[in-house]
């Protein structure tokens, strides 16, 4: 059976950081990687939850809302997918780190935070999200960003 491509890539010399997973024609998948992979630090699930709500919202409230497909978690807990069309990297990152500091500045309730608009709710809190925000935002902003897997 063939390899999907994520498993190709050593994730034993991974970092944290924003990578191109892979490019579908028009459609960019980015591995926005918030933990190393096998080091036994990975995201709760209610921080990864928290998270989701709130940069999935922003995301798609952001100037490339017309062309985000999807963002959502890794299985694995170490960070979240981001599917975007017609990406330009650096526009994507320059949002990226806008949506983060959105989240970070956020007032109120997590987004969609009740029984009507979320099968989970009870396992959402603000606090979490803006912790996972920063933590994420001092990555991206730590290094050069080239988007290339090691």
């Amino acid at each position: 059976m063939k390899k999907i491509a994520s498993f190709t890539i050593d994730h034993n010399k991974l970092e944290c950081g924003i990578y191109v997973s892979r490019v579908d024609g028009d459609i960019t998948t980015y591995d926005m990687r918030h933990r190393r992979p096998n080091m036994g630090d990975y995201i709760d699930n209610e921080t990864m939850h928290s998270l989701e709500h709130m940069f999935a919202t922003y995301i798609r409230n952001s100037e490339i809302s017309d062309d985000v497909i999807y963002y959502g978690p890794m299985g694995c807990q170490t960070g979240f997918y981001l599917l975007v069309r017609n990406a330009d990297n650096t526009k994507v990152l320059e949002v990226v780190k806008k949506v983060l500091c959105g989240i970070i500045d956020h007032e109120g309730e997590i987004f969609g935070k009740s029984a009507v608009e979320c099968g989970h709710y009870e396992n959402l809190d603000i606090t979490l999200a803006k912790a996972e925000a920063r933590r994420y935002l001092d990555v991206l902003n730590s290094k050069e960003n080239d988007f290339i897997y090691p």
